[in-house]
């Protein structure tokens, strides 16, 4: 056995050499998960399995996702399993989803949510666990996320749908409340320019998004909503950073939406835009 605080001293320092951006976070958190623990557990314990929790640091050294080593990944309120073959949801999601649970509580019980490329189902877990009543589909067309999906979504009351967000469930067109998307919006010419963990750990589907800005993908989501939703139905998609205005531009060219903005995220950077149904 190790002494804890050393061994997160000495894992924060390997880290902080690996380039992984929040180093001590994460060497608490391997060093919580490796105890078992919360993370803010740890000051109960004073040693821990130094070989355990050194391989662990060196993988995530190596840039293993952080998620992947701990096989979860934290989202709002929601705890959702995470590995090999789906996208690990971003904090930099979460203030969008809560835009949309606030418009969801405003609305009637039975209402219906639509989650355009749901990857890991973090987004249409979040809406049913927090607006009771709200009825919620997602769709996702990887065959490997719709594993992972399938897992996290079990017993939570949301409807699964393996499909193409491009031509997603037409028996629903014109009656749906919500639609909500964290599509793929990465152009690859940005190959260079994505996080290591992201670039050679999520799914490929999950990060490049067509076209030569990245979009195709975006625009489909666009489409979808534009058929989905009611008048008067809310649709919210995230974008890179650098996409704010050419996001808006797809949505206010169609003549389709009203009211279409933009939002910034948690870093006060552009993520997503949202527009009424016309």
């Amino acid at each position: 056995m190790t002494p804890l605080r050393q061994a997160i001293a000495a894992a924060a320092g390997r880290l902080t050499d690996a380039g992984v951006a929040s180093p001590r976070a994460d060497a608490e958190e391997l060093a919580a998960h490796v105890l078992g623990v919360g993370r803010g557990d740890l000051v109960r314990h004073e040693e821990i399995d130094g070989e355990a929790y050194t391989a662990l640091v060196e993988a995530r050294a190596a840039r293993r996702p952080l998620q992947h080593l701990t096989g979860v990944a934290h989202f709002r309120y929601v705890t959702l399993e995470v590995g090999t073959g789906v996208f690990v949801p971003r904090p930099e999601t979460e203030v969008m989803v809560g835009q949309m649970v606030e418009a969801a509580r405003a609305l009637p019980a039975g209402a219906l949510a639509v989650d355009l490329c749901s990857g890991s189902g973090a987004i249409a877990l979040c809406l049913a666990t927090e607006v009771p009543g709200l009825v919620v589909h997602a769709v996702e067309l990887d065959p490997g996320a719709v594993a992972w999906a399938r897992r996290n979504l079990a017993g939570s009351g949301v409807l699964l749908h393996q499909g193409d967000a491009a031509d997603a469930l037409p028996d629903l067109d014109g009656t749906v409340d919500l639609v909500v998307s964290n599509p793929p919006y990465i152009p690859l010419v940005a190959w260079e320019s994505v996080a290591v963990e992201a670039r050679d750990h999520d799914p490929a589907p999950a990060l490049w998004g067509g076209g030569d800005d990245g979009l195709d993908v975006v625009r489909a989501v666009e489409r979808t909503a534009g058929r989905l939703l009611r008048p008067g139905g809310r649709v919210a998609v995230e974008h890179a950073d650098v996409q704010g205005e050419a996001v808006v531009e797809i949505f206010a060219r169609t003549g389709r939406w009203s009211q279409v903005r933009g939002h910034r995220d948690l870093t006060d950077r552009d993520r997503f835009v949202t527009a009424i149904r016309g």
